[in-house]
């Protein structure tokens, strides 16, 4: 028996292409305003590499960057898309890192924190995002408090 084909009414194609292409893709639609930032960290005046920084605004999507070599860092709001929400955010930076140790299979730590919790699980530092590119460096304390060795809570 031959499959039977029913076309859409040109009204409900409309309406199906309206729902496709719009809202539900993730896109600038559904997106707020941000704004491009990029810095450095640095410990005690040398810059940090590999350190990770989580911008979180009071309400939506955490922003998310990795410092490089020079610990110079910039913002990724999605995979694809660099800023991070206009208005105020609790910061919080931290290098300590856990993985699989590829001999063993076992949760191990691949990198040590050197960051101390007044940066991270307890952390004073507050940001405002603007409009537009923005420079926003952290000049961090090793002696402002304690270093804890253990994974971030709040990821």
């Amino acid at each position: 028996m031959a499959a039977k084909h029913r076309r859409l009414s040109p009204g409900a194609t409309a309406i199906l292409l309206a729902f496709l292409t719009t809202g539900c893709t993730g896109g600038p639609a559904d997106q707020p305003d941000l704004g491009k930032v990029t810095g450095t960290v640095r410990l005690d005046g040398s810059p940090l590499a590999d350190a990770y920084l989580r911008f979180q605004p009071e309400s939506g999507r955490p922003s998310t960057a990795k410092t490089d070599d020079s610990g110079v860092y910039e913002l990724d709001y999605t995979y694809k898309v660099k800023g991070a929400k206009v208005g105020p955010h609790t910061v919080r930076i931290w290098t300590f890192e856990t993985g699989s140790d590829p001999d063993t299979g076992k949760l191990t730590i691949l990198a040590k924190e050197r960051v101390p919790v007044s940066y991270n699980a307890e952390t004073t530092l507050r940001e405002d995002v603007a409009p537009g590119d923005q420079v926003i460096d952290f000049d961090l304390d090793a002696s402002l408090g304690k270093i804890i060795q253990r994974p971030p809570s709040w990821q």
